[in-house]
């Protein structure tokens, strides 16, 4: 009988979401009349703006015509988009970030996980709590963890609490790490790193030959102009850090797929032999060999983000959104919820009522208010007692949650 690969075994019970739609799923079969408004999972709710679905229909028809047809793509992504990306998310921010170091895929959640592919066994690993939980359970996956113990953490992990009275910043440890997963704006707290806590990890990471994974999902979402959007506005960051991104949120492409991966060639790990090896080198061959491209459809979709046009659609979907935090804050707000994030990122990160843990605060606006959000337990033991929304919902139901909320 095939063997199986055991680390899948000291997975918990289940990852978050889907624990989550296992528990609607039982509600609304046993409430098959009940309105539920789902503010839990990340999913956006707003068409894709029109500037990309015109780029899209455009290559459709581009690809119905002998000359215009595109086959297999270059797995590292088109030019003209890598291109673009860079001279606009990077190059106009300081940031010294060429074409060919950015690599397009089908989203940051996998290359978050991929990447391990070219790290090797042995790395110190450290993660904040809460965290996404994608970054432990791919590690466990990999091998890189031992057993989960009674709070939830796994053997092997260095855990970096993020709460209230740290401003849930991500405070430097004490000892020496080899690799660390941040993400800015926060998912799920909505906290947010200055220039200056990035550049201290920075300092860090050089100090200590450690390599940051920095997760800028949402940094479409910044608020603040004295905010950094990238890892690469740091000096000596190429040196020391990889970075993900992703249209998901930002342009409303969770369900059309395209991210992309900043790798700088700068970038070093050391092989068995004691050698340094170029990390660029390693994602270019994992790329080639494990992944075929994002459709050019999809890309062209992409590189019309970018347009005047399109750059106004996209402001115009982060503002929306970004209303809707600010009402699920000043709403909860009111009726004495301590409440957190919200302002430079889409997620709202509330404190339970006292004596009410975070599953059963999520049972009990399933039930009474039919309104589903996560449970902060659900991101690492630091999130017991508190409770995520998100903003990524219409108007209408962000406001009638708010109301059978504040209800109850």
């Amino acid at each position: 009988m095939v063997k199986v690969n055991e680390n899948y075994l000291k997975l918990k019970a289940g990852y978050l979401f889907p624990e989550i739609g296992r528990r609607v799923n039982a509600f609304s079969e046993a409430n098959p009349k009940a309105d539920l408004i789902r503010l839990g999972i990340g999913d956006v709710t707003e068409p894709l703006p029109p500037a990309c679905c015109k780029a899209m229909q455009a290559a459709v028809e581009e690809m119905s015509t002998q000359n215009g047809f595109h086959g297999y793509g270059p797995e590292q992504g088109y030019f003209w988009l890598r291109e673009t990306i860079a001279k606009n998310d990077f190059q106009k921010r300081g940031c010294g970030i060429d074409p060919d170091e950015i690599f397009i895929s089908d989203g940051s959640k996998c290359d978050s996980s991929n990447i391990l592919d070219i790290l090797g066994e042995g790395n110190r690993i450290a993660v904040t709590d809460p965290v996404y939980p994608v970054y432990v359970d791919s590690n466990v996956m990999a091998g890189h963890t031992g057993l989960a113990g009674s709070n939830g953490r796994y053997a092997g992990l260095s855990y970096i609490a993020l709460n209230a009275a740290n401003g849930f910043q991500a405070e430097i440890p004490n000892d020496p790490v080899d690799l660390i997963y941040l993400c800015f704006p926060n998912n799920p707290t909505g906290a947010v790193a200055t220039k200056q806590h990035l550049s201290d990890w920075v300092e860090y990471a050089k100090k200590h030959d450690a390599l940051i994974l920095f997760d800028a999902a949402y940094e479409a979402f910044i608020q603040d102009p004295l905010l950094p959007h990238s890892i690469f506005e740091i000096d000596g960051a190429k040196d020391c850090a990889i970075e993900f991104r992703s249209f998901s949120k930002n342009a409303g492409f969770t369900g059309t797929r395209c991210a992309l991966t900043v790798i700088p060639k700068s970038l070093k790990g050391i092989g068995l032999n004691g050698e340094e090896v170029d990390l660029w080198s390693l994602w270019n061959r994992r790329q080639c060999t494990k992944f075929n491209g994002v459709s050019y459809i999809v890309q062209r979709g992409a590189q019309a983000i970018y347009s005047l046009e399109g750059r106004s659609q996209v402001n115009s979907l982060v503002s929306f959104y970004m209303e809707n935090a600010e009402i699920i804050r000043n709403q909860l707000a009111k009726v004495g919820f301590e409440v957190y994030g919200g302002k430079n990122a889409p997620y709202v990160w509330i404190k339970a009522p006292e004596n009410i843990d975070s599953w059963e605060f999520f049972d009990f606006l399933l039930q009474q208010a039919n309104v589903v959000g996560t449970p902060g337990s659900g991101f690492g033991a630091s999130g017991e007692g508190f409770f995520r929304l998100s903003a990524f919902n219409s108007r209408e139901n962000v406001e009638e949650a708010m109301r059978r909320i504040t209800r109850i």
